[in-house]
């Protein structure tokens, strides 16, 4: 049978056609799932291992968060530790004791130096009349001082060497308060180094200092890189990174925050072991840090949140303007003695100026009492014109 020309055409075209191809089954996105069950157990296990001071979502946005935190029950309180609670009612007790006043009330002045005071002439000036209400006590780390006035021979105690912005500072100002706490009278420690000057008579400062109830503990709160940017985690549970605050060294305090400062261990032993500099890259300073902490979570109304101790910082150096002889005017002195509001600047991109007014019991009053930085050869014209300048 012969077949028909169309028809062998289409044979030939049916046999070169390609067979018809089979889709592969399809893979299911692995990667999707591996990412969701991460997630999911990452959920899991914010949930059942909170951190201690953050919420079960920490790893994400509070907006995304905010849906799950709807459902998933509230994260317990962290029960403090047996020495948390030891702590707080040894503080507690302290700072809820009724003062006694004694007959006699003195101010303790505490000097925290190398060696001698260059300025044993001025603050003789400064303490003469008036024996029955001061006490003197120097903490000299490098070399037995010499004495220039006899208000300072024999007020050594027993000292330790002390390596600038090491937590040997915080050890030699716990040194000087327990040396001064064993005098009954001592109502108020002022702690002085020695290029501090005193800016007004002694009948001010004393009044200026026993007429109140609060501690001049110098504390502000620096977003920066030399504030809490110095905080290392290891210093938790104890003391969390919202409450680390930097200050000036220079205290004046009351008595109760004094014992406070010497019975203290937990948080002390917090800064000893993790505010040391170049700790995990940081340089955090126990002096800076320490005391400024503590009392703003303790007692932070007990505190005026400045020093009285002037120190210029407007050089924005790693030390303050130090003065020279010919820096030392009746000008000079009458303005930092004029100034009634206290200056922090933040360490951040933003140099953000902190200014608050000086409230001594309510009042707006002038800030310092004390100055630094000042060299020995100011010596001369500190003395020439300290009548003048003491008596504003």
């Amino acid at each position: 049978m012969k077949i028909p020309k169309a028809w062998r055409l289409g044979i030939r075209e049916m046999q070169i056609m390609p067979a018809p191809r089979q889709r592969p089954p399809s893979k299911r996105p692995l990667w999707i799932i591996v990412l969701v069950s991460m997630v999911c157990v990452s959920l899991i296990a914010a949930y059942v291992y909170p951190p201690r001071q953050y919420a079960a979502c920490y790893l994400f946005a509070s907006n995304v968060c905010g849906p799950f935190t709807q459902w998933l029950p509230p994260i317990p309180a962290r029960v403090p530790s047996d020495d948390e609670v030891l702590s707080q009612v040894v503080i507690r007790e302290i700072l809820n004791a009724p003062s006694t006043q004694p007959k006699n009330p003195k101010i303790a002045f505490m000097f925290l130096t190398p060696g001698s005071l260059p300025f044993e002439k001025l603050w003789e000036k400064f303490f003469l009349g008036h024996e029955d209400r001061f006490s003197i006590y120097i903490h000299a780390s490098r070399e037995k001082p010499r004495h220039t006035s006899p208000l300072f021979v024999g007020r050594e105690i027993h000292s330790e060497k002390v390596v600038w912005g090491t937590n040997s500072m915080v050890d030699a100002e716990k040194r000087l308060l327990a040396s001064a706490l064993q005098n009954a009278d001592n109502q108020h420690f002022v702690l002085l180094s020695d290029s501090c000057i005193p800016l007004h008579n002694f009948d001010y400062v004393y009044n200026y200092l026993m007429d109140t109830n609060i501690s001049f503990v110098d504390c502000f709160e620096d977003p920066g890189p030399h504030g809490t940017g110095r905080y290392i985690e290891h210093m938790l549970p104890e003391v969390e990174k919202k409450f680390f605050r930097k200050g000036a060294q220079w205290f004046s305090m009351t008595r109760r925050h004094a014992m406070v400062v010497l019975t203290d261990a937990l948080y002390y032993t917090k800064f000893k072991l993790h505010c040391k500099p170049g700790m995990e890259g940081r340089n955090c300073y126990a002096d800076e840090h320490y005391l400024p902490t503590l009392f703003h979570m303790i007692d932070p109304q007990g505190i005026a949140n400045w020093s009285v101790t002037h120190v210029d910082w407007s050089e924005g150096k790693w030390h303050p303007k130090a003065y020279r002889a010919q820096d030392v005017t009746f000008e000079l002195l009458n303005n930092i003695t004029s100034i009634d509001m206290s200056v922090h600047v933040t360490s951040d991109e933003k140099k953000e100026v902190q200014l608050k007014p000086c409230l001594w019991n309510g009042v707006k009053r002038p800030c310092y009492l004390f100055a630094r930085k000042f060299y020995p050869e100011t010596l001369e014209p500190l003395l020439h014109h300290f009548s003048n300048y003491t008596s504003i």
